[in-house]
């Protein structure tokens, strides 16, 4: 059987695992129950079963065993027990699990909800200022308004007036 708990300090547990190691180590008949279990799902039951049973048939009763027959039905009662013991503490630690992460990711969904807010707010407001030409804080002419007034006017389109045309060359 492997210590479940012994874990290296670089690596960090899930709150709800620590949680239930913790409410574990606190019940004496969850701690019977995870000993229990952890044997009776071992290859060292395995092998002791298969030993006890063939002393068993051997050296103390005939066939059809009906000793035999009845301890092996009890005792297919009380690890039964103990599996669902297991599965519904698994059950509970999943659902502890889900609901920790659920509430994790709805704060995590908060926060993301009102930054997306505030970085839109905030490009609205440099895009208002950007507009209106003028920086807020120092309220002159801002860069993009003083290089949009020296820029020169754009090439007119079509054809040139007469007094822009240059003059003929030579000819008849």
């Amino acid at each position: 059987m492997t210590d479940r708990t012994d874990h290296s300090s670089s690596h960090r547990r899930h709150p709800v695992v620590v949680r239930m190691d913790r409410d574990r180590a606190a019940d004496v008949q969850l701690r019977l129950a995870d000993r229990i279990t952890a044997f009776a799902g071992s290859m060292s039951f395995v092998y002791l079963h298969i030993l006890l049973f063939g002393l068993w048939m051997i050296l103390f009763e005939q066939s059809p065993w009906p000793t035999l027959t009845l301890v092996v039905s009890l005792e297919a009662i009380i690890l039964s027990t103990f599996v669902l013991i297991g599965q519904n503490r698994q059950a509970a630690f999943q659902q502890a699990k889900a609901d920790h992460d659920f509430a994790e990711a709805e704060q995590a969904l908060k926060i993301n909800t009102e930054l997306t807010r505030a970085v839109h707010d905030l490009t609205m407001e440099m895009s208002e200022r950007i507009a209106a030409g003028v920086d807020e804080e120092t309220r002159r002419p801002s860069m993009v308004a003083v290089q949009a007034r020296a820029a020169p006017d754009p090439a007119p389109s079509g054809p040139l007036p007469v007094h822009h045309r240059p003059p003929p060359t030579g000819g008849p």
